[in-house]
C-alpha cells in the first residue's frame, strides 16, 4: 500500500487552535449548562408501559406537561409500541405514588389503557453514589494512561497522550451539554471505552514514533513524527472506519437504550483518530521530545566484552 506523505505536523498550529476552540466552548457549556444527568445519577422514578398500538409520544408528552410532569422525559423502548417514561424526584410525592398518577394520567387522554411492564425506583443516595464512583473510575483511568506511558516511553509522550485523552473527553461531554442530551451509566460505559480507543490510537503512533528515532537518525524530530504518522495513516483509518460501521449499526438499529452510548463512542472515535494524529504526537513536541530521549542506552564497556 503506498504511504501518504500528508504534512501532519506542520499544520499543528492550525489543529491546535481549532482544538483548542472546541475544548473551549465545551468547557464553557459544561460550565453553564452542565450535564443533563439521568436518573441513574439523580435518582428519580422509570416507567415502562405498553400499548397494542403505535405509541403517540408527543401527545402523551403533551399529558404530562399538562399534569404537572413536564421534567418527564418519553421514548420508545425496543419498539414503537413500548414506552419509558423517566422522572426526577418530586419531593410532595413518594415514589408509589409518582407512578400511579402518571398511569392515571396517561391513561385520562388515550382510548387504550397503557399496560405497565415495570417500575424501578433509584434512590438519590444511590444515584450521588453512581456519580462519585464513576468520575473517580475517569479519573483513576486517566492515572493509570501517565503512569503506563511514563513507563513504556518517556514522560513527555506521557503528557501528550494524557492532553489528546482529556481533549477527547471533554469535546465528548461538551457535545452532550450543548445539545442536552441524557447523561447516564451507559454513557459513562462509553466515555471509557473512548478513553481506551483513543489512547489505543495514541500508542500505535508512539510506536512507530520510536521506532524511526532509532532507525532514521538523519532527520529531524519533526520529520520523524510526520513519517510515523503517514505510515500509521492507513491503519488508523481503517480501524476507525470499521469502528464507525459497527456503531451506525447501533445507533440506527440498536434501540433507544444504547442511542446515547452509539452516539458518545461515534463521535468519540472521530476525535480520538484526530487527536491521536494532530494532538498527541504536536503535544510531544512541543514538550521538546527529541531521539535521545529514546535511545537505548549503551552498556558501560559493552565494546570491550566483545573483544576477542
Amino acid at each position: 500500500m503506498k504511504t501518504t506523505n500528508i504534512n501532519f505536523i506542520g499544520n499543528r498550529n492550525k489543529a491546535i487552535i481549532f482544538s483548542s476552540v472546541l475544548m473551549l466552548i465545551s468547557m464553557v457549556s459544561l460550565a453553564t449548562r452542565g450535564l443533563q444527568m439521568g436518573i441513574d445519577f439523580t435518582g428519580g422514578t422509570l416507567i415502562e408501559v405498553g400499548y397494542q398500538q403505535a405509541a403517540d409520544l408527543t401527545a402523551l408528552r403533551n399529558t404530562l406537561n399538562t399534569q404537572g410532569f413536564d421534567d418527564a422525559t418519553v421514548q420508545n423502548f425496543g419498539t414503537t409500541k413500548d414506552v419509558l417514561i423517566r422522572l426526577k424526584p418530586h419531593s410532595d410525592i413518594s415514589n408509589a405514588d409518582l407512578s400511579t398518577k402518571v398511569l392515571e394520567a396517561i391513561n385520562k387522554t388515550t382510548a387504550e389503557p397503557a399496560s405497565v411492564r415495570r417500575v424501578e425506583f433509584v434512590g438519590p443516595q444511590v444515584g450521588d453514589d453512581l456519580a462519585e464512583d464513576g468520575f473517580l473510575a475517569l479519573l483513576y483511568s486517566t492515572i493509570c494512561i501517565l503512569i503506563y506511558i511514563a513507563w513504556r516511553f518517556e514522560w513527555k509522550f506521557s503528557t501528550g497522550a494524557i492532553i489528546a485523552t482529556i481533549h477527547d473527553v471533554v469535546v465528548t461531554l461538551g457535545l452532550f451539554s450543548i445539545l442536552g442530551l441524557e447523561f447516564d451509566l451507559t454513557v459513562l460505559a462509553a466515555v471509557l471505552a473512548l478513553i481506551g480507543y483513543s489512547l489505543n490510537d495514541t500508542i500505535v503512533v508512539y510506536d512507530r514514533i520510536r521506532e524511526n528515532f532509532r532507525l532514521l537518525r538523519n532527520k529531524s524530530t519533526e520529520e520523524i513524527m510526520n513519517i510515523s504518522v503517514n505510515v500509521t495513516l492507513s491503519r488508523t483509518i481503517m480501524t476507525s472506519l470499521t469502528v464507525i460501521l459497527v456503531l451506525i449499526s447501533l445507533f440506527f438499529l440498536g434501540g433507544e437504550i444504547i442511542h446515547n452510548f452509539s452516539i458518545v463512542l461515534l463521535f468519540g472515535v472521530f476525535f480520538g483518530t484526530y487527536s491521536s494524529i494532530f494532538i498527541a504526537s504536536p503535544a510531544a513536541l512541543l514538550l521538546g521530545v527529541s531521539a535521545e530521549d529514546l535511545m537505548i542506552p549503551v552498556k558501560e564497556g559493552a565494546d570491550i566484552d566483545r573483544r576477542p
